[in-house]
């Protein structure tokens, strides 16, 4: 389980402090050096689907990691 955890390490984009929900949309936006608020915007945007966006937000708090390298899926793991 550790090596999946480390590939996940390896990921260009990370979730990046200072994000208002998770950081996701802020590493996103740091990655393609684009304005996050544009990022947030099209995150929103995609909420209108909800049955695709929403699970797929959890999803990429769960697996990407922080710009620290720690993975939530991963924590929540190990404190059970």
């Amino acid at each position: 389980m550790d090596k999946f955890f480390d590939i996940l390490r390896k990921s260009p984009i990370k979730r990046a402090p200072g994000g208002w929900l998770g950081g996701i949309a802020s590493g996103i936006a740091l990655q393609f050096n684009w304005p996050v608020a544009y990022v947030r915007i099209g995150i929103l945007l995609s909420f209108l689907l909800p049955f695709i966006s929403i699970p797929m937000y959890f999803v990429a708090w769960l697996l990407l990691p922080k710009t620290d390298g720690t993975v939530a899926l991963q924590k929540i793991i190990a404190s059970r």
